[in-house]
């Protein structure tokens, strides 16, 4: 009885060692794919309505059955139209999940920055490219006083985060490095994402917005009265003359 005891508790340990070996090892392997994967950025059109597309570059071997997310810190200056995002969600490998809802409408110094969760479907072992596209748009800024006719507004290359189910004690990795962020699209829960190490701080990439001058404001407002005023009177005038009531 007792020698089937020692037997089966034995058993156990073996276990239980086999299994925080397999799991140390899959946890090393998720630190090697983070570190050897690149994600870069690059602008296309012009204007206040741009492209930004990310390039994903996968190490070879990834792990199978990994989950990759890309966490995007968009400053005030830019805004992601959500209804037009609804219209690429058939047409793209990813899905996006805004942090809040963005108003369409506000100026730049009247809004503060977002983020932007992107869940990428391709997360096979074999070596891929993997490219997010998304449609950004520019908001409009305060004039400048000091004769600038350009403002820059800078973007940074989104941040590249993975989890797995079979590395679950993230202890071994620097806290600055393990993040709490949703688990899926739909938001229903939040798991801890383990996030690539920069070896570098990250470039910034900017695009030119056109803003107004400042220094006309007054020229400006007085033209508009007195044209609005010109045409008051002339209006007048001719409804007088032509008895219109």
């Amino acid at each position: 009885m007792y020698f089937q005891l020692f037997f089966v508790l034995v058993c156990l340990c073996k276990c239980n060692c086999l299994n925080k070996e397999d799991e140390q090892e899959h946890c090393d392997e998720l630190k090697r794919w983070l570190e050897s994967s690149t994600v870069s950025l690059e602008f296309s059109k012009k204007g206040f309505h741009r492209e930004v597309t990310a390039t994903v570059e996968l190490r070879p071997g990834a792990l199978s059955g990994a989950s990759v997310l890309l966490l995007y810190r968009w400053p005030s200056g830019v805004f992601v139209d959500p209804y037009q995002l609804a219209s690429l969600r058939d047409q793209s490998n990813w899905e996006i999940l805004l942090d809040s809802a963005i108003d369409l409408e506000l100026p730049a110094h009247k809004t503060s920055g977002f983020l932007t969760y992107v869940f990428l479907s391709n997360t096979g072992p074999a070596p891929s490219v993997l490219e997010v596209t998304i449609p950004v748009h520019g908001r409009y800024h305060e004039p400048s006083f000091a004769g600038e006719t350009f403002t820059s507004v800078h973007i940074e290359p989104p941040e590249l985060l993975l989890r797995t189910e079979k590395c679950t004690d993230l202890h071994r990795f620097e806290s600055r490095f393990v993040l709490d962020a949703p688990c899926t699209v739909s938001n229903s829960s939040t798991c801890s994402w383990v996030k690539k190490t920069l070896q570098q701080e990250p470039s910034t990439m900017g695009i030119l917005l056109p803003v107004g001058d400042g220094s006309a404001t007054k020229l400006i407002c007085g033209g508009t009265l007195l044209v609005t005023m010109i045409c008051c009177v002339t209006l007048s005038k001719y409804m007088l003359e032509h008895r219109i009531i």
